[in-house]
């Protein structure tokens, strides 16, 4: 099992772009399972709506952790995402 607390570095957060890439990664590791935890909740990886529910917010901390073969390039693999600075502009 592999953990790894990252900061959220998007301005905008972590909302549906974003959480789609994640998403994404994810399931490029079908032998892992992956959780995110934070002070709102704890969602899994798997699931976009699961992760959007969490409303993360720039500069919230997060706990990664997957458990599986390759968990521990996967965590960090899935960390990065949390901490890029997507070019996606702040909806209002």
């Amino acid at each position: 099992m592999a953990v790894i607390k990252v900061k959220v570095r998007n301005e905008a957060g972590i909302h549906c772009r974003p959480s789609s890439l994640i998403i994404q990664k994810a399931s490029e590791y079908p032998e892992c399972s992956f959780y995110v935890e934070c002070s709102k909740g704890e969602a899994d990886l798997t699931s976009i709506l699961g992760l959007m529910s969490l409303g993360l917010e720039t500069g919230e901390e997060v706990k990664i952790t997957a458990d599986g073969s390759d968990d521990e390039k996967a965590s960090r693999e899935i960390a990065e995402l949390f901490a890029y600075e997507f070019d996606f502009l702040p909806q209002k």
